[in-house]
């Protein structure tokens, strides 16, 4: 044998002696570098660009679950000095596949749980008729009746089933498409809800858009009757913002409001039917510079918003980690702005919708309770910007 023959089978050898140990390691090394790819049966998308400036935040990426009604799972955002931030609150892929693949109910209620979910038809609470085995109700819209799933309910003893934020919180996009846009990236698809699974009227096409640059994150969704009936339309989000210090107390929150929807409680939050001015209460938020949170637990719904610029702009501000977000509603039909911000939570959500709780409810009266009707071949569009800053 030659010398470098001699010397190739001696290493042959040696590697062949290490192979029982060295296949565990490999088979462990295999097994975290499967990705997670897929949440809702569809592919998950990732928009991203990198920050370039290094004196002011930039926004950086944005996760998107066309599988899951194309509800935003995440959002980071550089900070010159302190790398990425979670915009959102949120659990990382792994944990989000177990809640909405695993765990999560028949009608998808954990997808309001984490992250950002659109809501459509409805955001917010509607009640109605109860059905004998507890799983629908039913109201009433202009003559007509309208089925939903009674998929939320209170604790108390005195809580009532009802239906809560709307029917596309499982819903599978179709025609997702990314492409590049000036500083960065944007993706859209289409959902085809027709008559949301039976428990709506007419039939209703959604077009979703979700854009990246360095200074905003842009969300839209324009609603379409496609069908042959009148509709009624409301739109909004359900962003969990994230509180970076963990300081909960610090937090500040501007919400542009003169007057808030009084509720029965915090554990219905039905409406009563009253609009009370805020001025003199906790829940004057206008303040310049935001009004500090502390122990306060809040779910409400502010309305007689003040538009500046045509824009009606939210701020939550973390003075302890130098941290602000601008939540901006864009759309005139915007109604109304929910806040729900637990005080043992360490996020605040912020959801610019285009009604009030209970929009059918009897206790409106006259009042215009914000929904949007589409005759057949109309549409309505919904959009909301995000800024971030330091304060």
């Amino acid at each position: 044998m030659h010398f470098q023959g001699w010397i190739e089978m001696k290493l042959l050898v040696q590697v062949l002696a290490l192979l029982p140990f060295a296949l565990p390691v490999l088979m462990v090394v295999t097994s975290h570098a499967q990705a997670i790819t897929e949440i809702g049966g569809l592919k998950i998308v990732t928009l991203t660009r990198t920050a370039t400036s290094t004196t002011k935040p930039e926004f950086t990426s944005v996760t998107v679950l066309p599988g899951r009604g194309m509800e935003v799972l995440q959002i980071t955002a550089n900070f010159p000095g302190k790398g990425n931030v979670d915009v959102l609150a949120s659990p990382d892929l792994a944990g989000a596949k177990k809640m909405l693949d695993v765990d999560d109910t028949a009608n998808g209620d954990l997808g309001y749980r984490l992250g950002a979910a659109f809501l459509v038809p409805y955001p917010n609470r509607i009640r109605g008729k109860l059905s004998a085995d507890g799983k629908t109700l039913t109201t009433e819209w202009e003559g007509h009746s309208i089925t939903l799933p009674a998929n939320n309910i209170g604790s108390l003893p005195t809580a009532e089933r009802h239906a809560m934020h709307g029917l596309i919180l499982k819903a599978k996009t179709d025609n997702v498409a990314v492409q590049k846009v000036p500083g960065g990236e944007e993706v859209s698809g289409v959902i085809h809800a027709g008559d949301f699974g039976g428990h709506w009227l007419s039939k209703t096409q959604l077009v979703v858009t979700i854009r990246l640059t360095a200074e905003a994150v842009d969300a839209t969704i324009e609603a379409r009757n496609v069908g042959a009936e009148d509709e009624p339309i409301a739109i909004a989000w359900h962003p969990y913002f994230n509180l970076p210090s963990g300081d909960r107390t610090q937090v500040r929150v501007r919400i542009p409001a003169s007057t808030i929807a009084e509720v029965d409680g915090y554990d219905n939050v039905f409406p009563t039917g009253k609009i009370l001015p805020v001025a003199g209460t906790r829940f004057d938020l206008r303040g310049v510079g935001g009004t500090p949170l502390g122990t306060n637990f809040f779910d409400d719904n502010w309305n007689h918003i003040d538009w500046v610029n045509h824009a009606a702009t939210v701020q939550v501000i973390d003075p302890a980690a130098h941290y602000g977000v601008e939540i901006v509603g864009l759309s005139p039909e915007i109604k109304a702005i929910q806040m729900f911000a637990p005080p043992t939570k360490q996020f605040v959500a912020i959801e610019h919708q285009y009604n009030f709780g209970d929009p059918f409810g009897k206790e409106w009266g006259s009042t215009d309770t914000g929904m949007v009707t589409l005759k057949p071949g109309q549409s309505t569009k919904w959009h909301v910007r995000l800024h971030v800053f330091v304060p």
